[in-house]
């Protein structure tokens, strides 16, 4: 539901209900979801918004990449990699609202039901609310499957076209989420089968209770969830773009948890008894992409001019502040597979002014350079850094205009290709490089409208990336992936700036919240003490 803006304060007082003794956890997080399915979702705001509602066949830890039962109870893999087997778990129940009360618990029909509406596209639901499913597609999900069987009620059986070394990883990220098969034949009989996305039943611990677009959404414990009911009653996502203000809520006690303070308010965070704040070495990217698709940027000439324009020492010292290492690679130097031999483009502005004219643009040229509107764990504060970019680059003769757009619509933008240049970045959802230089480069996610915004497609690292999904050794990925990466810095398609220090920060009363290396924010088990 999107309903009118009102203040926090508002909504905590109608969900109160005037429960004093109850518990509200309010999360302070840095923008708004483009949608609350996470099929529908590509950037980590949205996946995060809907965690609380869902679960996955497979999971992850909390806190780790290790891989363990979801709502699939257990599993097998065919010798040859290529046919998996899950058992699922009885006695798990869907959320219910107004107009649903599920009359079954999960099983087989929701699992098909989840992963075919993504797939087919003659499925009655595949074109509801878009058709965008935008992380399916960039995960090369359409070409691998081959088939997907209801063996029996608790039992699904899923064929692959190839061997897959990151599947299992690949279905416990958010877009496999399992929806209610029920809920959605009962919308589609109703003529509304678009509340499926907008009014969202999953199996979480946490059950839908209403969203004001770039205002709160709210949750209520689930009492019949199959871990066990919530210690908390009550969780808001209070959405608050501007790190300063999350960090006024947080110190006032309007909220409990903040996501990303800005990197020079951490000595006032840990100097304050009353806070608590976290680290972690992040599993990031920050980058300029350059739209390949777009003249002059389609000659490799222009785009390694970029790299040698732009200072990212500077950079990472009037933003990141300490939180941050100069990157040179699409993947961060924690994945295995990481080619550290690969020299970074060091900053040469007469190198770059000299690579611009061999390029045939001696008098340089204009161009467009977006920045993000809010900040994320890979770049806190993408404006200051566009603008730090746009003085670098007309020292080498390049003019550029500077553009944002509300983050949904940047998305959107940067996917349809409408930019030059752009301010991205990436926090890796599943542990494996695939997660990076597959769905960020690979040439399925330039062509799919997806999240390869640079619009690179190169045939010979686009093999690399793709035999590299295909054994499970992981020796030959490493040797494979560094390859690939030994072709990005070739041809260059983004300026890598920057992997940071990720943060978040606490109430001290806040407990069992803990930091997660994938960007995930768990609130299944934390409590307010």
């Amino acid at each position: 539901m999107i309903g009118r803006t009102v203040g926090l304060a508002a909504v905590l007082a109608c969900l109160a209900g005037g429960a004093a003794e109850a518990k509200t956890l309010v999360f302070c997080s840095e923008g708004s979801p483009e949608s609350l399915n996470p099929q529908l979702v590509t950037t980590s705001t949205g996946m995060n918004a809907a965690r609380p509602m869902f679960n996955n066949l497979v999971e992850f830890e909390p806190g780790t990449s290790t891989i363990r039962p979801g709502l699939a109870e257990s599993w097998t893999i065919s010798a040859d990699g290529t046919e998996y087997t899950f058992r699922l778990r009885s006695g798990v129940r869907f959320h219910s609202n107004a107009d649903f009360t599920p009359t079954r618990t999960m099983n087989a029909e929701d699992v098909v039901f989840s992963l075919m509406r993504q797939w087919k596209d003659d499925h009655p639901y595949h074109q509801i609310s878009g058709g965008r499913f935008d992380y399916f597609k960039d995960m090369g999900m359409p070409e691998l499957l081959r088939s997907i069987e209801q063996l029996d009620a608790m039992t699904v059986r899923i064929r692959l076209s190839r061997p897959e070394a990151p599947f299992l990883a690949d279905l416990a990220m958010p877009f496999n989420a399992i929806l209610s098969a029920e809920y959605a034949a009962k919308l589609l009989a109703a003529g509304t089968p678009e509340r499926l996305d907008r009014d969202p039943i999953g199996t979480g611990p946490f059950v839908f209770a209403g969203f004001q677009e770039n205002v709160a959404v709210r949750y209520r414990a689930f009492e019949d969830y199959w871990r066990g009911r919530q210690p908390i009653d009550t969780l808001v996502y209070s959405i608050t773009p501007n790190p300063a203000v999350r960090l006024t809520k947080l110190k006032a006690g309007e909220c409990h948890v903040m996501a990303f303070p800005n990197p020079a308010d951490a000595p006032l965070i840990e100097g304050d008894p009353s806070l608590r704040l976290m680290r972690q070495e992040g599993f990031n990217i920050g980058y300029l992409a350059m739209n390949t698709m777009k003249p002059p940027f389609d000659m490799p000439l222009v785009r390694r001019a970029i790299n040698m324009a732009i200072d990212k020492d500077a950079i990472i010292e009037a933003v990141y502040q300490g939180a941050g290492i100069a990157a040179k690679n699409p993947v961060p130097p924690t994945i295995w597979s990481y080619n550290d031999k690969i020299p970074p483009y060091r900053y040469d502005p007469d190198g770059a002014r000299r690579l611009l004219t061999e390029a045939g643009f001696p008098l340089g040229l204009s161009t467009d350079l977006w920045y993000m509107p809010v900040s994320r764990p890979y770049m806190p504060n993408a404006k200051r850094i566009a603008e730090l970019i746009h003085v670098d680059l007309e020292k080498i003769g390049i003019n550029t205009e500077i553009k944002t757009a509300d983050w949904a619509d940047y998305r959107l933008k940067m996917q349809a290709g409408e930019h030059t240049l752009a301010l991205y970045g990436w926090t890796g959802d599943n542990g494996d490089p695939d997660n990076f230089l597959h769905v960020l480069l690979g040439c399925t996610a330039a062509r799919t409208g997806g999240n390869n915004i640079a619009k690179w497609c190169d045939a010979d690292y686009d093999a690399l990336v793709t035999r590299a999904k295909e054994t499970s050794d992981q020796g030959e990925r490493t040797r494979l992936y560094e390859k690939a990466q030994e072709i990005f810095h070739e041809e260059a398609p983004w300026v890598p700036l920057a992997h940071s220090i990720v943060m978040m920060a606490t109430r001290a009363n806040v407990k069992g919240f803990v930091m997660d290396p994938l960007g995930r924010h768990i609130f299944e088990g934390v409590d307010l003490e």
